[in-house]
């Protein structure tokens, strides 16, 4: 035991700041559900140029890859629509709210009719703030459910969408009473909230949840407390909000050598356990559940990305070429109402680069996701992801 917490306890100092910068970067921001209306946004002309102003952090020095990321695989997207032309407008927010509303209104002064991102949440929040009484809807890049409503959608994948996803696959499993065990931080706790709110809508139950520092000794503690919800036989799962850049991989490997094993326990992650084939190893991703999008379709906007651009894309490149896909296909049908929140929240949703998904009422959405675990160092699809609304997965 004491030659696997020593080297615990390195890494988990090591994360320990990484999760403080977590917190900072995870402030409330201002809602925005009494803004806008449900059907709310410009008419415009399908058959002329629709100006689309795109919001992307192309001077900070943190994100730069990201921006260029995004802006390439909106202009990507552009290329594909055919008979659709849109007026593509890049912004620079430097990473700031502020900017971020200043260039919000810059861009709708100049003739945007809809806004695609920014990046980070509360520069979205705050450029959301500034349109909205102009009646301009934002596509954000954020993935932060808390600032979506009125004019604001969030493009990027939710813990809520993935926890539902997770969940209703653990109940049909026979796996649905789970213990959840989190980050004690902002993240953590906006994902046990989002585990907790998908339970009660698949019919899964979280019979006890409970959170850790990032050091050895409260980890330890609370997979003990876990590990007497499971004892118990209240908890047939364990679900674990951490990531790779957390202490994901510490938890991997001491859940199960202080007793919970993944031959009698599900382990089930909310974040994406796919990317970290070096991660493969520990004794807790073998058999677990985890989500991730349509490979087909994932890599096939990689394999396009690279070979336009001559390198793959951020992981987070995806969000803006289904933004534009979005758009494209809404101004493709002629109608007038293509930007509106009415036409941007159709059901049927649109084609992504990960698959399917759809702009919901509230400002979230929905994404077609597929259930995988890990055996033998490999990943294997258990359930794939949904092609279309409607059908098992959904």
């Amino acid at each position: 035991m004491f030659a696997v917490l020593s080297p615990a306890r390195k890494v988990l100092r090591r994360v320990a700041g990484i999760a403080s910068v977590a917190v900072l970067t995870a402030c409330a921001p201002i809602g925005l559900s009494d803004l806008g209306s449900s059907g709310g946004g410009p008419s415009i002309n399908p058959n002329a140029p629709v100006q689309v102003a795109l919001l992307v952090p192309k001077s900070d020095p943190g994100a730069a890859s990201v921006a260029r990321s995004l802006e390439n695989a909106a202009r990507l997207a552009i290329a594909d629509l055919g008979g659709v032309n849109i007026d593509l407008r890049v912004y620079d927010t430097a990473g700031q709210a502020d900017t971020a509303a200043a260039q919000a209104q810059r861009a709708v002064d100049e003739g945007a009719k809809i806004i695609l991102g920014p990046l980070f949440q509360n520069a979205a929040n705050a450029a959301g703030v500034a349109v909205a009484d102009e009646g301009i809807n934002v596509l954000s890049f954020s993935n932060n459910t808390a600032i979506a409503g009125g004019n604001v959608f969030v493009l990027g994948s939710t813990f809520d969408n993935t926890a539902t996803r997770l969940l209703s696959y653990a109940r049909s499993q026979g796996k649905g009473d789970v213990a959840v065990l989190y980050t004690d931080n902002v993240p953590g706790q906006v994902a046990r909230n989002a585990i907790t709110t998908a339970a009660a809508r698949t019919g899964a139950t979280v019979v006890g949840a409970e959170a850790y520092a990032l050091n050895t000794e409260s980890l330890t503690a609370a997979v003990g407390r876990v590990k007497g919800l499971v004892d118990s036989g209240a908890a047939q799962s364990i679900f674990l909000t951490d990531d790779w850049d957390g202490g994901l991989s510490v938890v991997l490997q001491l859940a199960p050598e202080q007793g919970i094993s993944p031959a009698s326990t599900q382990y089930i992650g909310l974040t994406r356990w796919d990317i970290r084939s070096d991660g493969f190893h520990l004794p807790g991703i073998n058999g677990s559940y985890f989500a991730m999008p349509d490979t087909s379709m994932a890599q096939n906007f990689s394999a396009r990305y690279a070979q336009a651009y001559g390198s793959q894309p951020h992981n987070l490149g995806g969000l803006a070429f289904d933004g534009i896909a979005a758009i494209g296909a809404l101004v493709k049908a002629g109608r007038k109402d293509a930007l509106t929140a009415k036409a941007l929240t159709q059901s049927a949703g649109f084609q992504g680069t990960g698959g399917v998904f759809r702009l919901l009422a509230d400002g979230t959405n929905q994404r077609a996701l597929a259930v995988a675990t890990v055996r033998n160092n490999q990943v294997v699809i258990l359930d794939p992801a949904p092609r279309s609304f409607g059908g098992a997965g959904f």
